[in-house]
């Protein structure tokens, strides 16, 4: 059954009814449980590990993970309405569960050996966080050009190299990180490796002081003849391109999530404001400049949320889904910028000092336009796809 959901937070959209208790019980927990520390996290630039904890008792860690394995059963569609709702209260919460579904979980679940599997998947629903290691210094748009080296030895693979831009690697317990095993091959000898903390010549190092996301961590790693058996090779060797493109295309629609989350929580705002704040005698929420800045807000937001569940019910159902993912995420950031900027606008002076949450989700945004697929590839996929079509 589908049902038209609407609240306070959440404008007219299908969901079923399932979907719906979901969403609710991932909100109430934003609301409740992250809200009130938002503010300490970002200054500090740390997430809390209690509601870490409280992120891996509720599920949310291992929505997609089947139940055998001690995970929720539940959907891609059901990890982007988590992303969503934890982006409306913190984008950095929800960057943490993205990462963790909607990049390892899948690609574990899809690649995995029945082996990995077994010894993996009941501990990342249950306890283990864990973080995408791709990006490089010469490696970011341009994902295959990847300097780390993996030597074959053997029964095991020495890598070298180092990692940066590695979201959740400051609290990660388990790494898939990518390294080129024939850099001769080009984008053909990229191998994707399960790498554990604490093994011997594996270093998380340097943490990024951000502008925005503070209290999500982004690291760099140092591989230092690290020793990696041949059964941490996720998937064949030389085909983790193949994973690296296909998570990615994936997990663009979450982020696309994330960014139409921190909009709507930025309109929230700017609404509850405009309904409180006098000028002249009365709300400003009655003059006509305010309330076509909000019109504009609002519906930015639907159209970013309505592309967004759009491809994710397209790759649920195992349809093309490629450019409306590059759509959704490109469109989404945009949308987040503008939305956050406006809502600073709206809150006047104040705006703009940290005593208020507009200030930021404004900084949070700017992450949208860049990772996971800068805006400008993001139009290149688009376009490739238009013109591929005839």
């Amino acid at each position: 059954m589908e049902t038209a959901v609407g609240s306070e937070n959440t404008p007219l959209t299908s969901l079923s009814e399932e979907d719906r208790l979901f969403q609710s019980s991932v909100r109430q927990f934003a609301r409740e449980q992250i809200a009130p520390h938002v503010r300490t996290m970002d200054e500090q630039g740390v997430f809390r590990k209690d509601i870490l904890r409280q992120m891996f008792e509720l599920g949310l860690m291992g929505i997609e993970i089947p139940e055998e394995y001690g995970g929720q059963g539940g959907t891609f569609f059901q990890a982007v309405l988590a992303v969503e709702e934890l982006a409306v209260v913190d984008p950095s919460a929800a960057v943490i569960i993205d990462v963790q579904n909607t990049l390892v979980n899948n690609a574990m679940l899809r690649w995995g050996s029945t082996e990995q599997k077994k010894r993996y998947l009941p501990r990342l629903a249950t306890e283990l966080l864990a973080s995408y290691a791709l990006s490089e210094a010469g490696s970011g748009s341009d994902a295959f050009a990847l300097a780390t080296k993996a030597d074959e030895q053997g029964d095991h693979f020495v890598l070298n190299g180092r990692k940066l831009w590695i979201t959740n690697a400051a609290e990660a317990g388990l790494f898939l990180l990518f390294a080129n095993v024939k850099p001769e091959a080009g984008y053909k000898g990229i191998t994707c490796f399960l790498v554990e903390r604490g093994v011997e010549g594996f270093v998380v190092g340097k943490k990024e002081d951000k502008l925005g996301i503070r209290a999500s961590s982004t690291c760099e790693l140092v591989l230092d003849n690290c020793k990696i058996p041949r059964e941490n090779v996720l998937g064949e060797v030389g085909k983790g391109y193949k994973i690296a493109i296909e998570t990615l295309n994936e997990g663009r629609i979450a982020i696309g999530g994330q960014m139409t989350g921190l909009a709507h929580g930025a309109l929230q705002h700017a609404l509850s404001y405009a309904r409180e704040r006098k000028q002249f005698g009365k709300p400003i929420s009655d003059f006509q400049g305010v309330q076509f800045e909000l019109a504009e807000m609002a519906t930015l937001v639907e159209a970013s949320r309505l592309l967004v569940y759009n491809a994710a019910r397209l790759k649920e159902r195992g349809l093309p889904f490629l450019t409306e993912a590059a759509m959704a995420k490109y469109f989404a950031s945009q949308t987040a910028e503008t939305v956050a900027s406006k809502a600073v606008e709206v809150f006047g002076g104040v705006g703009f000092t940290k005593d208020y949450p507009v200030e930021k989700l404004y900084r949070d945004a700017k992450i949208g336009r860049i990772y996971e697929g800068t805006s400008n590839m993001q139009r290149v996929t688009i376009a490739k796809q238009l013109l591929n079509k005839g």
